[in-house]
């Protein structure tokens, strides 16, 4: 951890929403005046897209069935630790862009979707780092990621919303079928019940969306339940540590109330005001120090 230069983590599985608290953050940067090194956990995969499939028939022949982007095997789990011990001390690191799609690619000559960038230099002069992505807070025997993280935020709705945001996002966005999403969904769950669930008991505020509608087959699910058929449990691990102001945020959010003493409830169209209310102080307190 770093008072000179803090890290955020945002971190949740594919499909949980981290996008959703990016854009709380880049509004709160955008309001402070904050200049972020961002870091997309995508661009530490170790492998490029074309690689990754060669990568899953080679563990598949040899009767691993669970190789996924969610295990240490396919990314660079100490590269991320290191960049962020470095960052921390130095304010300084390299980084690279993954290309999703052809939009992404464009800019770049030569290359393609699916591929990285070369590595570059952080520019200089940055006031923090923001990664997101699913492994921000990992700890294993080999590295220990969450250490080095001065704030460290969970996005986990429950898991069939989950399944649901990453069916309709797979198949709308990027053209898979209902089938090979739930393959890789089923192919992903040792790593993500052993390399995913686990960083939740470090992060120090968890973000978990419930639906209010019926989601019991998310494979059928036609729909996704919209903020308005959803409720936000906002979790604070140890509330002291951010001088959390519980009956401001009950005054400031209609309909919200407390399920714990470390725990408020949101109604699920709030979410982004409360996420902001949340967690600018915490930003400038900070900066701050």
């Amino acid at each position: 951890m770093s008072k000179k230069h803090p890290i955020i983590a945002v971190t949740g599985s594919s499909g949980a929403g981290t996008s959703t608290v990016k854009d709380a953050f880049e509004h709160v940067f955008q309001r402070e005046g904050v200049n972020p090194a961002v870091i997309e956990g995508d661009s530490f995969h170790r492998f490029n897209r074309a690689e990754m499939k060669k990568a899953m028939a080679e563990a598949a022949e040899k009767g691993n069935d669970n190789f996924s982007h969610f295990g240490p095997e396919a990314n660079l789990f100490a590269e991320i630790a290191n960049l962020f011990k470095t960052y921390g001390e130095t304010g300084s690191g390299k980084r690279r862009l993954y290309l999703h799609n052809d939009d992404e690619a464009a800019p770049y000559e030569g290359l393609g979707a699916g591929e990285f960038t070369p590595w570059q230099d952080i520019p200089e002069g940055t006031d923090l780092m923001f990664y997101e992505g699913l492994h921000g807070c990992v700890v294993t025997d080999d590295v220990d990621m969450a250490k080095h993280v001065d704030l460290k935020i969970g996005v986990v709705p429950v898991i069939n919303l989950e399944w649901i945001q990453k069916i309709h996002r797979d198949t709308s966005q990027r053209g898979y079928s209902n089938e090979a999403v739930m393959d890789t969904i089923l192919r992903r769950m040792h790593d993500y019940v052993h390399y995913i669930v686990p960083q939740f008991k470090s992060t120090d505020i968890n973000f978990q969306r419930v639906p209010v509608v019926d989601t019991s087959d998310p494979i059928i699910a036609r729909d996704i339940p919209t903020a308005d058929e959803s409720l936000v449990v906002i979790r604070f691990r140890r509330p002291d540590d951010f001088n959390v102001d519980f009956p401001y945020l009950l005054q400031m959010i209609h309909d919200s109330w407390m399920s714990r003493r470390n725990s408020i409830v949101v109604p699920g169209g709030k979410m982004g005001l409360a996420m902001e209310l949340i967690l600018a102080p915490i930003l400038r307190k900070m900066l701050s120090k």
